[in-house]
């Protein structure tokens, strides 16, 4: 069973190790979601952490097991206009596929309706076919939009010659859900 919860300030550190973790490295090499063949480096550290904890409308919601409180997950939502931004879903590694990624989902869109958004809507690298292929199940279409890759080393490196371009996906939202 998970408990959610927003975090705060003196949860950066600890919400930090996971993101890399699940990302990054060769700890994310345990779980499905790794990026680390596409990118060198690290995926955040605590100072964009707490500059998107800042932003309007935003947040990380927490997953911890309520046994033992153990951060097992999270989500970056941020509120922009009619819509919910849902970014960085970070689950541990050693726990991918067993459901918590999926809780997230549903907890961001729960988020989403409370604030009266009529979508959620999101990034992915475009050659994660796997993932791309996870979040269409779950409800979400691929739009015709892309987003370059943003160029800030500080969060990866490409290892690939071809520019990485960011898919955007779409999910509309009901007020009784969906």
């Amino acid at each position: 069973m998970l408990r959610f919860a927003p975090a705060t300030a003196a949860d950066v550190p600890a919400l930090n190790r996971l993101v890399n973790r699940a990302y990054r490295g060769e700890a994310s090499a345990q779980g499905w979601t790794t990026e680390a063949a596409l990118l060198a480096g690290q995926r955040t550290d605590e100072a964009d952490l707490r500059d998107q904890l800042e932003k309007p409308g935003a947040q990380f919601l927490l997953a911890r097991q309520a046994a033992d409180g153990m951060l097992v997950g999270s989500v970056f939502l941020q509120v922009q206009g009619p819509e919910l931004y849902l970014g960085m879903l970070s689950v541990e590694p050693t726990l991918q596929a067993g459901g918590i990624g999926r809780q997230l989902v549903q907890a961001a869109e729960s988020h989403a309706r409370a604030h009266g958004c009529t979508a959620v809507r999101m990034t992915v690298i475009s050659v994660r076919a796997e993932l791309l292929a996870w979040y269409e199940r779950l409800g979400y279409q691929l739009t015709p939009e892309t987003v370059p890759f943003p160029t800030d080393t500080r969060f990866g490196v490409p290892l690939q010659s071809a520019p990485l371009v960011l898919q955007v996906l779409r999910k509309a939202m009901s007020r009784t859900g969906n």
